[in-house]
């Protein structure tokens, strides 16, 4: 049965260094948009941007699991709702799901991302504490059922028909 890998986790919670060992693996496409955003746009976040490349790397994915190709897709999905919609449309096409989740603490996340800065600058987007902070504060940290693909992916938010509309609302470019 065809994979979706689906990574989720901080900055610096390893979760490209996985994706890599995970495509390798399985001889996965792995699809992560901190690879593309840096060359196509020179920034993490331009205007919007990133949610449209992330639609169109999701649309690929689906293409991919129904060719019987395993992909992995890095984006990190920090909210529940992300995760949900991205379980539901892999296994609406018939793919397995995984979840990986890579929890990092603030000391090790630091320490990665000050590491990644000096070894690979080009290939880094700058993070302040505030950010990490940030981002810590806003993340979903799935709970062990979620992780472990135990629990059914329940509706989706109210206002939405379905998770495929959902995630077109999501990420712009998805259908």
């Amino acid at each position: 049965m065809t994979t979706l890998f689906l990574m989720v986790g901080l900055p610096g919670a390893g979760k490209t260094t996985e994706a890599r060992r995970l495509a390798d693996e399985h001889g996965a496409l792995r699809l992560t948009p901190d690879e593309w955003m840096l060359p196509l746009f020179g920034t993490a976040e331009a205007d919007g941007k990133r949610d449209v490349l992330e639609g169109r790397m999701l649309w690929l994915a689906l293409e991919a699991v129904k060719l019987g190709t395993d992909v992995v897709v890095d984006f990190g999905c920090w909210s529940r709702d992300e995760r949900s919609a991205i379980r539901w449309l892999a296994e609406a096409e018939g793919a397995a799901f995984r979840m990986v989740y890579l929890s990092v603490d603030p000391a090790t996340q630091r320490a990665r991302i000050a590491r990644r800065q000096e070894s690979t600058p080009e290939g880094t987007f700058p993070m302040t504490e505030a950010d990490l902070a940030q981002w810590r504060a806003y993340f979903e940290e799935p709970d062990p059922v979620e992780a472990e693909g135990r629990a059914a992916v329940g509706p989706p938010p109210a206002g939405w028909a379905g998770w495929r509309e959902w995630a077109a609302g999501r990420w712009p470019s998805f259908e």
